[in-house]
């Protein structure tokens, strides 16, 4: 262990006395096999390649961080091995993740690269995941998932590229929560899966993010979506993925993104809300807020925002500000009337 030094940015650890250097991938698994709150682990440049993933909690005061540069990258061959009927770690099963925390938050990830695995960055059960300055690219579905009320997580200053070249539909940029059809595995805060109060800050995503940019699912609600870039270029429509943005959620702040769309690639429409039925606990795709966004959508899109079903949500309406410009549509802004 020895002392870090330097300013706090992506792939820069923080100052601690608890660092672990890494240089190869069995170095890697069992640094994250033996992390304990406080502890740092650093990555050198360089390709590893296998399956790693991670149990173990840091805390509030002291998170556990893996940092690296871009050029650490992190592969994983997988998936391999019998399947438990739900994703979780046990012997003999590969998930094919590139990085999976599963009931470990409070973990910190800079820097790094993840690149040609399954899924890119998974965390299950890990609230207060952060995320920053880390690159995903070349996956087979999709690129970063919060799931299993991973809430209060943060992901900021990632580029992602090029997902789902194995599976399009599943192949989201950023995905928040799961479908109501998959709370039977992930639903663990009375039986939904509550991925709350995450937010997705100054991205780049895209191009070739095969489904939506940031898919936000059911039974989540208070994220902010601020800051980000969006490139549909090569949006395949697949899994009726058509837009930037799919908001099934309730009480999101979307603001100050910027989005394009230029051919090839299926579009509709820049952002969506749609409302899944699911239990009466949780009303489905409401009281979204949406100001400050820019969007050009080639010519090809209708509208800027589609807000699916006023009626399902009079008692919580969405709200779209007049804020918002939009270029290059084919109906216009929004559907709905616009807020001043």
């Amino acid at each position: 262990m020895v002392l870090a030094v330097g300013p706090a940015r992506a792939g820069t650890p923080p100052a601690t006395t608890d660092v672990v250097d890494v240089s190869t991938a069995a170095q890697l698994r069992t640094a994250l096999a033996n992390a304990v709150p406080g502890r740092t682990i650093r990555l050198a440049a360089g390709t590893y390649r296998g399956s790693f993933v991670t149990t173990k909690p840091g805390t509030a005061a002291q998170p556990i961080t893996l940092a690296g540069p871009a050029g650490a990258v992190l592969i994983n061959d997988g998936p391999s091995g019998d399947a438990p009927d739900c994703p979780a770690p046990v012997p003999g099963w590969d998930s094919g993740y590139g990085l999976w925390l599963f009931g470990a938050p409070y973990w910190t990830l800079t820097g790094f690269t993840v690149q040609e695995s399954k899924k890119g960055i998974v965390a299950d059960d890990s609230p207060h995941t952060t995320i920053d300055g880390v690159t995903v690219h070349h996956v087979d579905e999709e690129a970063i998932h919060f799931r299993r009320s991973s809430a209060d997580s943060v992901l900021r200053n990632s580029t992602i590229t090029r997902t789902g070249l194995v599976q399009p539909g599943y192949g989201e940029g950023v995905y928040l929560g799961s479908a109501g059809s998959n709370w039977g595995c992930h639903g663990n805060s009375g039986g939904a899966d509550r991925g709350d109060r995450i937010q997705v800050l100054g991205n780049h995503i895209g191009p070739f993010v095969a489904a939506e940019a940031i898919d936000v699912k059911e039974g989540t609600t208070g994220g902010v979506i601020r800051g980000n870039t969006f490139d549909g270029r090569g949006i395949t429509g697949e899994n009726s993925a058509d837009s930037w943005i799919d908001v099934k959620g309730t009480g999101y702040t979307i603001e100050s993104n910027t989005g394009t769309f230029t051919p090839p690639g299926t579009f509709a429409n820049g952002y969506e809300t749609h409302n899944p039925g699911t239990t009466p606990s949780f009303a489905t795709g409401c009281g979204n807020v949406w100001r400050d966004n820019k969007s050009d959508l080639g010519g090809v899109g209708a509208y800027a925002i589609k807000i699916t079903s006023v009626s399902k949500c009079r008692a919580n309406p969405n709200v779209v500000y007049a804020s918002n410009t939009v270029t290059n549509a084919r109906s216009g802004l929004t559907n709905v009337p616009v807020t001043p």
